[in-house]
């Protein structure tokens, strides 16, 4: 362990003032702002390759994945566009060893972050021993005035359906690094992390089936928008079962049998692999928190606002901490627990109103601020419009028709309040919603607001019209009723 930049105690007889746990997107968002503000700073992480999440098992290497899916898929469309591509192949090995490149560059880049001086590095597991000491392992240990965690998050554990565990499975990790395609497969779970991995799969080939617990897939997601990747998926040939109770799973020679009920009836599908894609779970089970104080609930790590934990010296960001496993929050939360430890009288507070959230299939799924699940469940009354890619010039064009855009707005006001897109770029162009509500511009304004054409972003401003229209109504109505 170097000791370069403690040979001398920290304020108030502390070795440091900062220890960060975890040196993923968090804990190197949290670590460079308290070193920037003068503290001294330590990163405590003892996972075999730095580099965290994101990097190393999420966004990046998945993202990779999925580009070379719609690159062989959109060449096998080349006839419907009049271009001759003959038949279409691929090298799968040259796929992986693409994504390891990639990642190997981003791995290589976030270490030199990590270890360019401007705190310590210390590579070593931290877990606490009393509320300011934490114990790095093989009798080392080191004192924090401040204390931020940032331990991330693994996939969750499999659910209690007997035989499962003893056939054996994939999760996300596993199928990063698989080295052939399945000629089967079958996904349990219907979030991102699986419906990704399933079009990925089944675009190279493997037959899909996906077996989803709740009646849609995206749960979290409106109806209406996860009805229309559904169909898009469908289209291309995956098998989906919503509304589902898995019963059990076995071996059936050299394949893998699960049983489940569906609409009132037992059902069962085999396939070569099963991915096991029920989410991640909060990466917190060895920090003795009780230890320090600070309190957990379903094994994320309760803060407040401010990132602020149970214990007032202890703060928490990213995964380990956050309802919304995102790499952009982890930063923003990093950040801000920085923030309030180098600068406790100008304290910053999280502001969930931009929340967005981004599915990089194809269509993509992106959503940001309330959509009309969340807003019902919160009493909030709104008033929405949408408008179908399949009307739209410049995705006729492309040839990608499936999916809509959606926005929210206050009836009163007419200010912006959520939008989704189900469509081409959808995360690309769900910014435009981010960046006008970030402004709380007016479904007015962004209808007045000039869109070239013909471009994809255009299309937000039809469902912007037509709820322009409704605003504008009512205030005459009620300037009627006043007259």
């Amino acid at each position: 362990m170097r000791r370069t930049k403690s040979a001398v105690k920290g304020d108030g007889g502390f070795d440091f003032d900062v220890v960060v746990v975890g040196g993923g997107s968090a804990g190197y968002a949290a670590a460079r702002s308290t070193a920037a503000a003068g503290l001294k700073t330590a990163v405590a992480d003892g996972a075999r390759e730095l580099g965290g999440l994101c990097i190393l098992r999420g966004c990046m290497p998945t993202k990779a994945l999925l580009h070379a899916a719609e690159v062989r898929h959109m060449v096998g469309r080349a006839g419907e566009f009049g271009v001759r591509a003959g038949k279409v192949g691929h090298d799968f090995r040259r796929v992986m060893a693409r994504k390891n490149e990639l990642i190997r560059g981003f791995v290589e880049y976030r270490q030199g972050q990590l270890g360019d001086g401007r705190f310590e590095l210390i590579r070593a597991e931290a877990f606490f021993l009393d509320a300011h000491t934490l114990d790095l392992g093989l009798g080392r240990k080191v004192s924090a005035r401040n204390v931020v965690l940032a331990t991330g998050s693994q996939p969750s554990p499999p659910p209690p359906v007997p035989g499962l565990a003893e056939i054996g499975y994939w999760t996300s990790d596993d199928a990063l690094a698989v080295g052939r395609l399945p000629k089967s497969l079958i996904v349990l779970g219907g979030g991102a992390v699986a419906v990704e991995f399933a079009q990925f799969f089944a675009r190279f080939g493997t037959r899909v089936t996906l077996v989803q617990r709740s009646a849609h897939i995206l749960s979290d997601c409106d109806a209406d928008v996860a009805q229309a990747l559904e169909g898009a998926l469908t289209k291309e040939g995956l098998r989906l079962f919503t509304g589902t109770r898995l019963v059990s799973a076995r071996q059936a020679g050299r394949l893998k049998e699960v049983t489940f009920e569906h609409g009132g009836r037992m059902r069962r599908v085999a396939a070569e692999e099963i991915l096991l894609a029920l989410g991640r779970e909060a990466n917190t089970g060895s920090l003795n928190l009780d230890l320090a104080g600070v309190a957990a609930k379903s094994g994320k790590i309760v803060t407040d606002a401010s990132m602020r934990t149970t214990a007032r010296h202890v703060y928490a960001a990213g995964d380990c901490a956050s309802l919304n496993e995102i790499v952009h929050l982890a930063v923003l939360q990093g950040e801000l627990a920085g923030h309030n430890i180098a600068f406790p009288r100008r304290p910053r507070t999280m502001d969930d109103r931009l929340l967005m959230a981004v599915v990089f299939t194809e269509p993509q799924v992106a959503t940001v601020g309330l959509s009309e699940k969340v807003a019902a469940a919160r009493g909030v009354v709104c008033m929405t419009a949408t408008y179908p890619f399949n009307d739209h010039g410049k995705s006729l064009i492309l040839g990608a028709t499936a999916g809509f855009v959606k926005l929210l707005a206050d009836p009163g006001s007419g200010e912006i309040l959520g939008g989704s897109c189900v469509g081409p770029l959808g995360g690309e162009l769900i910014h435009e919603i981010t960046a006008a509500m970030a402004k709380r511009m007016t479904v007015g304004e962004l209808a007045a607001m000039p869109h070239y054409h013909p471009t994809l972003a255009e299309i937000w401003t039809y469902p912007a019209e037509e709820l322009a229209g409704k605003v504008k109504s009512r205030r005459r109505v009620n300037r009627f009723r006043r007259g």
